[in-house]
């Protein structure tokens, strides 16, 4: 640590000592409150108690001392410590099934609520607990949420040992049990609610008081009662300005702390001016201050921020309520398959998954044999396999055969929606708005407090009133609010008008990558081509019953839109099938396994012959499964495909400002077809592997292309997830891909051009209610610089000023998506809504 970050802004404030001479009061080095004693020395640096110097060392001893960096005084007074004992009962097996996400032999994971983070600096010291403790994985902060989530080895370190970490460091972990199985309420605090109410008490009482004032009566009511009045209104504004404004007071100190100004850093000075000049005139005599005006300045400034933290509850709102994860299941009933969204499913029912498909909710094995896949939940992708009534983790991808399951906890759509959203599937994209609205708010609040001391300056040789007016109306009026809450409204809005209609996108920057793709990749089999409702027909060595029946068995495993045609097709004449043993699935090639003690493989013509299997060349087919038993050839399935509706019509648009490219796996005896549907100029590629698709999207993206991926999420992760837009389409949403970032009913394919379209909408939008904002703060600020504004006026317009840009972006955007051409809302009819 240099020289330069010992040095600490609080050690130059000077206090008295017992014998009365001076003696300089030392500020705690970790906390930055003033030291009751010199006990806690390390070097030159003195600390307020044993907490906030172990925490100090613990840091220094891990090489973390950059923490001090981000800002004079980052951490946390702390408690002495008192070891994991605390947080013991978190290891009882009763608690922790509770509060885990995720739990294997290896590696657990737990999301704790944290209310004590509040800055940067917190966010940077829990996201490097790894360093701190042994056996942390790693941890991700939700600071919106205040939220930690943290992946650790239980072999190493216990669930109580992260615990007491996170409490040592400063941030004790908010338990409460008895929320954990309930849904999410309101974010607006109770204190908040508190505060505004001081606010308005005392505002309507002080507002009483000065309208003698108002009325011109002051006359009647003697200079006796004025004083009165005028010391009333004072000590009813003092817990305004005390409780009412602590908010303020705190997040401006913090920003300070960290050499940095928020827009509270102006609010803050303004209410500070405001009551500052008001207690002068009351306890000189020459006034009765402007409390009623500080009252209402508060309350309405209160009430702007209950209304932006109910609107950004409404924005990350648990998806729960507000849209769906983009995943159906099958469920079982009464012995019977009926495929429902996960809304539906309930504690206690029996699900059906198959190779590739999620587990949607924590749930007890009850049939098969699992080989559970839980990359999505850790980023370990070694499969795990779980015996009948072990219990199998949300998040987790079957990867053997099918297995049935019972839910033993609700099913979480923002869990699994987290996880969508987790690093290991982000895509690196610079996000325009985010960073546009973070450069605009730090250079306007250093504009705001210039035009406010100019104004100041300016009418206070003249008209000393008229230059408090002005100085505190342009500190209050001022608002990035409105620019900061446009554009997560506007996407927010946008992402839950497609889901409406079929659109499943990973999140809001979904859409500023769409409007700007140059370039489209189409995979055929199952994304251009529908194999649903099409004929299947037999060539080969005629079939027996059980032969039949173990086909039907081996192909129901998969999730192949061809191994689903071939079920499909094959009536069971018998209500128990058999059992498949030794099942595994090669991605795009096919799957094998064992029936009844035979060996069978249903696939590609390459991969039988790569396994030995002889084929003859007539044997090469376009959409067909072929079959084989113990290393013999009996024949293929083919499935006749066409085109989805308006596919020509999709390619016809998309033409004409992008370049077009179809990557297929079948082999070229379609070429002729597509290339009159793509036309001259577009690439056509067949015999297709995942890896060469995968290499064909980067060659595209070093010649610096914007390229959008559509295929059916099975064969294609490798390219969907290269992509800067990854497109899965899918015909009933069950195996979900986490490297998408759409998921399209196959339904809805036609309308990808309306979505490329839409997605240039919505950012315009974006930058309409950016233009809004910057218009109010303009014509704002210069009715109030003129000293023409009351400050209760302008706490009025800065709240004002949210709402239009909210109302405007959430209107705006379900107007045109109505008009866009996305289609009718899911389960109606009915295309305007």
């Amino acid at each position: 640590m240099t020289a330069a970050l010992s040095q600490h802004p609080l050690r130059d404030a000077r206090s008295v000592d017992s014998a009365g001479g001076p003696e300089l009061a030392v500020a705690c080095f970790h906390c930055g409150t003033p030291c009751p004693d010199r006990n806690h020395v390390r070097g030159e640096r003195h600390f307020c108690c044993l907490g906030c110097q172990t925490v100090h060392e613990l840091l220094q001893d891990q090489g973390l001392g950059h923490y001090y960096d981000l800002g004079a005084t980052p951490g946390r007074r702390q408690p002495v410590l008192t070891g994991e004992d605390r947080y013991a009962f978190l290891d009882e097996s009763s608690v922790r099934d509770r509060l885990l996400d995720f739990a294997s032999d290896e590696t657990q994971r737990v999301t704790f609520h944290v209310p004590a983070i509040h800055c940067v600096a917190c966010v940077w010291l829990l996201e490097n607990l790894f360093r701190l403790q042994p056996g942390v994985g790693s941890s991700t902060v939700n600071f919106a949420r205040r939220e930690v989530s943290i992946q650790f080895d239980p072999r190493q370190v216990s669930l109580a040992k992260v615990a007491g970490v996170l409490d040592t460091l400063g941030y004790p972990p908010d338990l409460k049990l008895s929320a954990l199985d309930s849904r999410r309420g309101s974010a607006v605090p109770r204190r908040l609610w508190l505060q505004l109410g001081v606010a308005g008490f005392v505002f309507g009482n002080t507002m009483l008081f000065s309208l003698p004032g108002y009325f011109g009566l002051d006359a009647f009511s003697g200079p006796t009662f004025q004083k009165m009045f005028g010391v009333l209104s004072l000590l009813l504004g003092l817990p305004v300005v005390l409780f009412s404004a602590a908010d303020y007071w705190r997040a401006a100190w913090y920003s300070l702390q960290q050499r940095r100004l928020s827009i509270e850093v102006p609010i803050a000075l303004g209410i500070a001016a405001l009551f500052a000049q008001s207690a002068y005139e009351v306890l000189s005599g020459h006034g009765e201050g402007y409390f009623d005006s500080l009252a209402g300045l508060l309350f309405f400034l209160l009430s702007g921020r209950v209304f932006q933290q109910k609107a950004f509850d409404r924005l990350t709102f648990d998806r729960d309520y507000k849209a769906f994860f983009p995943l159906s299941v099958i469920r079982l009933n009464a012995g019977t398959e009926e495929r429902v969204s996960l809304a539906q499913l309930n504690v206690g029912d029996h699900l059906r998954i198959r190779h590739g498909e999620l587990v949607p909710a924590d749930a007890r094995l009850i049939r098969g044999q699992a080989s559970m896949d839980y990359s999505f939940v850790t980023g370990e992708a070694d499969p795990v396999s779980r015996q009948v009534n072990d219990v199998l983790y949300a998040g987790g991808c079957q990867t053997g055969g099918t297995i049935d399951l019972e839910i033993l906890k609700p099913v979480s759509q923002s869990y699994l929606t987290s996880l969508w959203n987790q690093e290991a599937f982000r895509k690196e994209k610079d996000d325009t708005f985010d960073t546009l609205t973070n450069r605009y708010s730090v250079r306007f609040t250093w504009l705001i407090l210039l035009i406010a001391a100019g104004a100041a300056a300016f009418w206070t040789w003249s008209d000393p009133a008229r230059g408090i007016r002005a100085f505190v109306g342009v500190l209050i009026v001022a608002c990035p609010c409105a620019l900061a809450l446009a554009a997560p409204f506007t996407l927010g809005t946008a992402v839950r008008v497609l889901g409406r209609r079929g659109f499943f996108l990973r999140n809001g920057q979904v859409l500023e990558a769409l409007a700007g793709i140059d370039s489209v990749v189409f995979d055929k089999t199952g994304t251009l081509t529908a194999t649903a409702g099409g004929e299947v027909k037999f060539t080969g060595t005629e079939l027996r019953p059980e032969e039949l029946r173990a086909i039907r068995a081996l192909a129901s495993q998969s999730s192949h839109p061809l191994a689903r045609r071939v079920v499909a097709s094959l009536t069971p004449d018998s209500e128990v099938a058999p059992e498949v043993e030794e099942f595994s699935e090669v991605l795009g090639q096919g799957v094998t396994g064992r029936v009844e003690g035979r060996e069978w493989w249903l696939g590609s013509p390459e991969w039988l012959r790569e396994a030995g299997v002889e084929l003859s060349a007539s044997a090469l087919e376009a959409s067909s499964v072929h079959v084989a038993r113990d290393g013999r050839y009996c024949g293929r399935f083919t499935v006749a495909n066409s085109l989805r509706p308006e596919t020509d019509r999709l390619l016809q648009g998309l033409a004409t400002d992008c370049d077009l490219a179809l990557l297929s796996g079948d082999n070229d005896r379609e070429a002729a077809r597509f290339r009159a549907l793509f036309g001259l100029p577009a690439t056509l590629e067949f015999n297709q592997s995942p890896a060469r698709k995968l290499e064909f999207i980067r060659s595209l993206q070093e010649q610096g292309r914007s390229v959008m991926m559509v295929g059916d999420g099975l064969n294609d992760a490798g390219a969907l997830r290269q992509s800067q837009v990854g497109v899965a389409v899918v015909e009933q949403i069950g195996a979900f891909s986490p490297a998408s970032d759409v998921i399209l009913e196959a339904s809805r394919l036609s309308r990808l051009g309306a979505l490329r379209k839409f997605a240039g909408t919505t950012l315009n939008l974006i930058r309409a209610s950016f233009v809004i904002s910057t218009l109010y703060n303009v014509i704002g600020l210069s009715i109030a610089a003129a000293g023409q504004l009351s400050p209760v006026v302008c706490a009025i317009l800065m709240p004002l000023s949210s709402v239009t840009v909210v109302a405007f972006a959430v209107g705006a955007v379900h107007w045109f998506g109505r008009r866009a051409g996305l289609g009718p809302v899911l389960g109606t009819g009915e295309e305007l809504s």
